[in-house]
C-alpha cells in the first residue's frame, strides 16, 4: 500500500506539473517564436555576413565590420529603449476612456526615440575622426562611416516595438526581421556576382537597416489604428508626470541601466584583445558567440512575459504574480542547465565543425561562459518583475554592482590567465546580478508596496491611459 500511495502521489505531481505548463502555454508559444525568428535571424545575417566577407576579402571586410560595430555600440549607449516605460505604465490601464492617456504616452516614447536618435548621430558625427585616427581608416572610408551613421537617425523602435508586445504580435516581432535579412543577404549575393565594393555593401547593410525600421513603425501605426488610437503626434504632452509619476525617472533609470550593461557585454571582446592579444579576442568570441544562443532565450523570455506581469502586479493580484514569475523561473532555471548540460558534450564538435580546430581552445570558455549565461538568465524574470513593480532602481543597483565586479575581475585577470579572465568576469557579473535581483525581489514583494501608476491621478478615467488589451491583431 505505501508503494502504491507513493505512485498516486508520483502521478499527481506530474499531472499538476503538466498543469502548470498548460496555463503557461501561450507564453511559451511566443517564447519559441520569438527564439525561433532570432535564430533564422541569426542564420540570414550570418550569411550576409559570409558573403560580404568573401567578397570583400579581409581587409575589406575588416574595415565594413568596424564601421558597423561602432555606429551599433552608439546606438546601444544612447537608446532610451522607451518600450520600458511605455509597457511599464501602459500595461495595466484599457479602454476607450484612457484613450488620451494612450495618446500621450506613446508620443512620449516617440520623442525619447527621437532625442536618442538624434543624439547619437551627433555623437557619431563627432567622434569620426577619432575613430578613423584609431583604426587607420582612408578617407574614403571615413566618409562611408559618415554616411553609415545616417542609419541611427531611423533607429525608432522604441514605441512600435511596444506596440506589438502589448499587442501580443509576437509573431511579426519574430519573423518580419527576416524579410529585411533577406533582402540584405540577396543583394550582398549580387554583390558578389557582380564585383561590388566597400561602398555597395555599406550601402546595402545602411539602407537595409533603415528599410527595417521604417516598416517597423508603419506596422505599428497599422495596428494602432486598427485599435482606433490615432493623432498621437498631436496628443499633448502637459501634465505627463501627473498623468504617469515617477516615469521620468524609470526612463532614465533604464537608460543608465543599458549604457552600464554595454559596457560588460559589448565592449568585453575589445578589451581582451586590448590587454591579451588579436588571437585571444578571437577565441573568446567565439566562445561568446555559443553562449549567446542561450542570452537571446532568456531576452525572448522578458519580451513575452513584461507585459503580463505589468498587468498582474497593477491589478493587485500579488498571488497570481508570485506564482507565474515562480514558475517561468523555475522553467527558465532548468532549459539554462540542460543548454549547459548540452554546450559541455557537444562544444568540441561543434567547433570543429563551424570554426575549425584552430578555435578549439574556445570549449572550455564557451562550457563556463554558459555558466554566466545560467546566471543572467535566471536572474531575468526577477528583472522585468522588477521594474513592473516600479523597482527599476533596484535593477540599475544590482546593473551597478555587477558592471563593477565585471571590470574588476576583467581587468585583473585577463594580463594573467588571458581570455579565461574574461569569463571569469562574466560568472562574477552573474553571481552579483543574481543575489541582488533574487534579494530586492524578495523585499519588493514583502512590502507589497502599491504601484505607483495606481494613483488617483492615474487611474481616473479622465486621466488614465494605456494601450487597450485586446486580443492581438493579425497583419
Amino acid at each position: 500500500m505505501p508503494q502504491l500511495s507513493s505512485k498516486l502521489d508520483i502521478a499527481s505531481t506530474l499531472r499538476k506539473l503538466a498543469a502548470r505548463v498548460v496555463d503557461h502555454r501561450e507564453r511559451l508559444t511566443n517564447v519559441a517564436h520569438l527564439f525561433t525568428g532570432n535564430v533564422l535571424a541569426s542564420l540570414l545575417a550570418l550569411a550576409a555576413f559570409a558573403v560580404t566577407a568573401r567578397a570583400l576579402g579581409p581587409y575589406g571586410y575588416g574595415q565594413l565590420a568596424l564601421i558597423y560595430a561602432s555606429v551599433q555600440l552608439i546606438e546601444r549607449l544612447v537608446s532610451f529603449q522607451s518600450w520600458q516605460p511605455i509597457i511599464r505604465f501602459g500595461a495595466n490601464l484599457e479602454g476607450a476612456a484612457h484613450r488620451e492617456n494612450l495618446r500621450v504616452l506613446l508620443k512620449f516614447g516617440m520623442l525619447l526615440d527621437l532625442a536618442g536618435a538624434v543624439c547619437g548621430f551627433l555623437i557619431a558625427m563627432a567622434a569620426g575622426v577619432l575613430l578613423a585616427s584609431l583604426f587607420g581608416w582612408s578617407q574614403e572610408t571615413h566618409h562611408l562611416f559618415m554616411l553609415y551613421a545616417g542609419v541611427l537617425l531611423f533607429q525608432l523602435s522604441g514605441m512600435p516595438t511596444a506596440v506589438q508586445r502589448l499587442a501580443g504580435n509576437f509573431r511579426l516581432l519574430a519573423y518580419g526581421q527576416l524579410v529585411t535579412l533577406s533582402v540584405r543577404a540577396s543583394l550582398c549575393a549580387a554583390g558578389l556576382h557582380f564585383g561590388g565594393g566597400l561602398g555597395y555593401f555599406a550601402l546595402v547593410w545602411g539602407g537595409t537597416q533603415v528599410l527595417g525600421s521604417i516598416t517597423t513603425i508603419v506596422l505599428a501605426f497599422i495596428v494602432l489604428r486598427r485599435q482606433g488610437v490615432t493623432g498621437i503626434l498631436s496628443a499633448p504632452l502637459a501634465g505627463l508626470t501627473r498623468r504617469f509619476p515617477g516615469i521620468w525617472r524609470f526612463a532614465w533609470s533604464a537608460n543608465a541601466s543599458l549604457t552600464l550593461w554595454v559596457s560588460s557585454q559589448q565592449l568585453d571582446t575589445l578589451i581582451v584583445g586590448a590587454l591579451a592579444d588579436p588571437a585571444a579576442a578571437g577565441v573568446y568570441h567565439v566562445a561568446k558567440r555559443i553562449g549567446q544562443l542561450g542570452q537571446k532565450l532568456g531576452g525572448q523570455v522578458q519580451a513575452v512575459l513584461f507585459p503580463d506581469v505589468a498587468r498582474l502586479w497593477g491589478k493587485g493580484g500579488i498571488g497570481e504574480f508570485k506564482r507565474v514569475i515562480l514558475e517561468i523561473e523555475i522553467m527558465l532555471v532548468v532549459l539554462s542547465l540542460t543548454m549547459l548540460a548540452g554546450v559541455t558534450l557537444l562544444i568540441k564538435p561543434l567547433i570543429v565543425n563551424t570554426a575549425g580546430s584552430e578555435f578549439l581552445a574556445a570549449a572550455p570558455l564557451a562550457v563556463a561562459q554558459m555558466v554566466a549565461v545560467v546566471l543572467l538568465m535566471s536572474g531575468s524574470v526577477g528583472r522585468i518583475s522588477l521594474l513592473a513593480m516600479g523597482r527599476q532602481d533596484d535593477v540599475l543597483r544590482a546593473v551597478i554592482a555587477g558592471t563593477i565586479g565585471f571590470h574588476a575581475a576583467a581587468f585583473t585577470l585577463i594580463p594573467l590567465v588571458g581570455p579565461i579572465g574574461a569569463v571569469i568576469g562574466q560568472i562574477v557579473l552573474g553571481t552579483i546580478w543574481l543575489s541582488l535581483i533574487g534579494l530586492a525581489l524578495r523585499n519588493a514583494l514583502k512590502s507589497r508596496t502599491k504601484p505607483p501608476h495606481l494613483s488617483k491621478a492615474a487611474t481616473a478615467s479622465t486621466e488614465g491611459g494605456p494601450l487597450p488589451t485586446s486580443p492581438a491583431i493579425p497583419l
